[in-house]
């Protein structure tokens, strides 16, 4: 990763300044990028960074603006109208837009901003704040090449991959097909262990021997051990995870593809969020573990 002198360290404003937004933040200042933001609430997690009223005014006072918002809906909330990022940005400026959304509201950003004369990349992200505190995300850029490679000191300084998926719009997909696979094996999982539980097997044992089979991936490997304990703190929110299974949904809906399998974890998913939305959506697991629990 190179490191930039004061004298020549680009400005980055962050629209939207959360978990994963300020850990990215901290390894830019790192590498000695000069770091902004804005928030609706006006609050930021780290003193150190300036906030900044509105969008617009984020957007005039830097070089490359980074997008981490949680929907379609606060994304056209901070990017359009007169107080917007893109009306503030200079002709050629950078906007990088890490926030998971459908593959629609991608598409407006990008056609937004060929009027503005500003570049879009998608490039939202997999991992979750471990991984955003290690600099270990791997980030999914739909673009041109060209303009991926403008970015890669960014993607360099908090990630340790760059997969440029395709053209615009293509990191957007490959985020929603990446996510499916971890909501509906999360979903498999946690009725998996509802079964053993009600079946009889012992509670320590079943977790133990989980964590030590091939078939579970690290990351529901990392649930299952804070599940064991009762931790459901949020790596990745209930209700951010059941966004991302509906976008999903529709976007299959779109291109006419079956998916009853994501359909139905969709369902338990919705249940997660309901009942506990800001906890990690592995709580799914102590739902069914409850369950089985009552029907004893």
């Amino acid at each position: 990763m190179q490191i930039l002198s004061p004298e020549n360290a680009p400005r980055i404003g962050f629209i939207g300044f959360g978990a994963m937004a300020s850990r990215m933040g901290d390894h830019l200042k790192t590498a000695g990028y000069t770091i902004s933001a804005y928030t609706p609430s006006g609050r930021s997690p780290s003193p150190a960074v300036p906030m900044l009223p509105t969008p617009l005014a984020l957007a005039k006072q830097a070089d490359t603006v980074v997008v981490c918002v949680p929907d379609d809906e606060a994304l056209a909330a901070s990017m359009y109208g007169e107080n917007g990022a893109l009306a503030g940005m200079t002709k050629g400026s950078l906007l990088i837009n890490t926030s998971s959304v459908s593959p629609e509201a991608t598409a407006t950003l990008y056609e937004a901003g060929q009027k503005h004369g500003v570049v879009v990349l998608d490039a939202p992200v997999s991992g979750s704040t471990p991984e955003a505190d290690s600099a270990s995300l791997v980030i999914l850029v739909g673009g041109d090449k060209e303009d991926v490679a403008r970015a890669a000191p960014i993607f360099d300084a908090i990630g340790k991959l760059t997969i440029h998926a395709g053209p615009s719009g293509s990191g957007a997909r490959l985020k929603l097909v990446i996510n499916g696979i971890m909501g509906a094996g999360l979903t498999t999982l946690a009725e998996s262990v509802a079964y053993g539980l009600s079946a009889g097997l012992d509670r320590s044992m079943l977790f133990d021997a989980l964590d030590q089979v091939a078939v579970i991936s690290p990351h529901h490997k990392r649930k299952l051990k804070a599940a064991k304990d009762g931790n459901f703190a949020p790596q990745f929110p209930a209700r951010l995870m059941q966004k991302d299974m509906r976008l999903l949904l529709d976007a299959a809906a779109r291109e006419a593809v079956p998916v009853p399998t994501l359909a139905a974890a969709t369902q338990q998913l919705s249940l997660t969020r309901r009942l506990s939305p800001n906890e990690d959506y592995s709580s799914l697991i102590r739902v069914m573990e409850k369950i089985v629990a009552n029907d004893r």
